[in-house]
């Protein structure tokens, strides 16, 4: 007797046959359409991490899905972190994660990197006109060895300005008459802190991040350029006179109470009422505090004022050059195709405007670098975002941009730029501080530490360390 197959058992097994061939016939597709995976890894937190993390879904559901690109971002932590963690990487340390195919890197990380052999030269990835859409000297900081190569692509940039806590200011300048006028200039900061200090019954008024920078960009308003660059090869230029012009701007006034550094950051001592304004990077804009809490139940609701960046008297414009670009390491041709088409993307005119209203970074092509196309791109500016990328894009446009060339040691020397002063100067006024207390006068207390003498040792200590790393 012949089996009879019911019309329902006869439906369900073509269904089920259907759906195999569906599923074969999506995995030829598959196969013939292979997803290329990209990891980014950055320094980004925060509301920067955020909007770098929309972007990427959006770039997933268009752009890369279209091209069979999927990119995935992971934050590192802070820049420290990240350095740390590719450089475990590049060097395959136990415990370490695979190197992404992206990183977020400072030139001399990047040249680290490519002293290893794995960094990507992407110049020819990119068409003339592609390169000449960039602002001038953007494209060029991964240029190590002056032949043209693309070894940093720009994604974001910054520069320093002066953030003020402006309701608490307006208090100060209603009785003393100074305005902001007044901080142009470093010596005329320095001077108004002195003010701030005597009226508020010795309260700091100033301080600043990345010691580094008031060093290198300083000395080169001056007319001294302290690493000077050829071939790798770093010539130290460390003038006694311009040093000291910087001492006299920076470590005095803060043995002398004037200016301060308490929180990991300055905005975190505008937070607590130590500091009433710091300079700092643009990207800082979105930490700055909206109230003082100074700890005594004393909170208030804060306005920011956003500033230039002082630079000193009758000196060149020269501003800083900052943010860390994207290095694109060694691997398929397809993952660097895949890295190159993402990067393009985040930086087309739309997509980076959004990136930037967003986290206080700066547009990298000339075309998006303008506030009347940031303000036509139809997204919403608060007016500490507008303060901030209108301030930072009219100091891109009047200054010049400069960022020390990368060398072997530069992250070392930096360094020490960064803490030679700022710790000397904290250590000396903890004892300033302790005199005072045991009943001295402040200025007998300041008195041992504003001698040329003493400048002269903390000078020539600073000169033997960064000699070192000479030629």
């Amino acid at each position: 007797m012949k089996n009879k197959i019911s019309r329902r058992s006869f439906l369900a097994a073509a269904a089920v046959s259907a759906a195999a061939l569906a599923v074969t016939g999506c995995d030829a597709k598959t196969s013939k359409k292979a997803v290329t995976d990209i990891t980014v890894w950055n320094y980004y937190n925060g509301d920067q991490l955020e909007s770098f993390n929309r972007l990427v879904s959006t770039f997933n559901e268009t752009i890369g899905k279209a091209k069979g690109i999927r990119v995935s971002g992971s934050s590192q932590g802070t820049v420290n972190d990240l350095e740390a963690n590719v450089m475990d990487a590049a060097e395959g340390k136990v415990g370490s994660a695979e190197m992404p195919t992206i990183f977020a890197a400072y030139a001399d990380t990047a040249y680290k990197l490519d002293q290893m052999g794995m960094v990507v030269d992407l110049k020819d990835y990119l068409t003339e006109d592609e390169k000449a859409a960039f602002v001038p000297g953007y494209i060029t900081e991964g240029d190590f060895d002056g032949s043209g190569s693309i070894k940093i692509f720009p994604v974001a940039k910054s520069t320093e300005l002066m953030f003020f806590n402006d309701t608490d200011w307006q208090r100060f300048s209603e009785d003393t008459f100074v305005r902001y006028g007044a901080l142009s200039t470093m010596e005329g900061v320095t001077a108004v802190a002195e003010q701030y200090y005597n009226w508020s019954g010795g309260k700091a008024l100033f301080g600043r991040d990345a010691l580094a920078n008031y060093m290198i960009v300083g000395a080169k308003q001056l007319g001294c350029e302290i690493f000077e660059v050829h071939n790798g090869k770093m010539t130290l230029h460390f003038d006694r006179d311009v040093v000291r012009k910087l001492w006299d701007n920076y470590y005095v006034p803060f043995v002398k109470g004037y200016f301060a550094a308490n929180g990991r950051f300055r905005s975190d001592d505008v937070k607590t009422g130590a500091l009433l304004g710091c300079v700092g990077s643009c990207a800082s804009a979105t930490f700055f505090p909206k109230q003082v809490m100074p700890g005594d139940d004393q909170v208030h609701d804060i306005e920011m004022k956003v500033l230039p960046a002082p630079r000193f008297a009758g000196s060149e414009k020269v501003a800083v050059q900052q943010g860390a670009g994207m290095v694109v390491t060694t691997g398929t041709e397809a993952e660097i195709n895949g890295a190159v088409t993402f990067l393009k993307w985040f930086t087309e005119p739309q997509n980076n405007i959004a990136f930037a209203v967003e986290s206080g970074y700066l547009p990298v092509t000339t075309a998006a670098n303008d506030m009347d196309a940031i303000r036509a791109s139809g997204l919403e500016l608060t007016d500490n975002m507008e303060q901030t990328l209108s301030g930072a894009v009219k100091t891109v446009r009047e200054n010049e941009l400069y960022t020390p060339t990368a060398f072997a040691g530069g992250n070392a020397v930096r360094k020490i730029l960064e803490y030679s002063m700022g710790d000397q100067a904290s250590a000396d006024r903890d004892t300033v501080l302790e005199r005072i207390a045991a009943g001295q006068s402040a200025e007998a207390a300041t008195a041992e530490f504003l001698t040329d003498d003493y400048f002269e040792a903390w000078y020539q200590a600073t000169l033997a360390q960064l000699q070192q790393y000479e030629g």
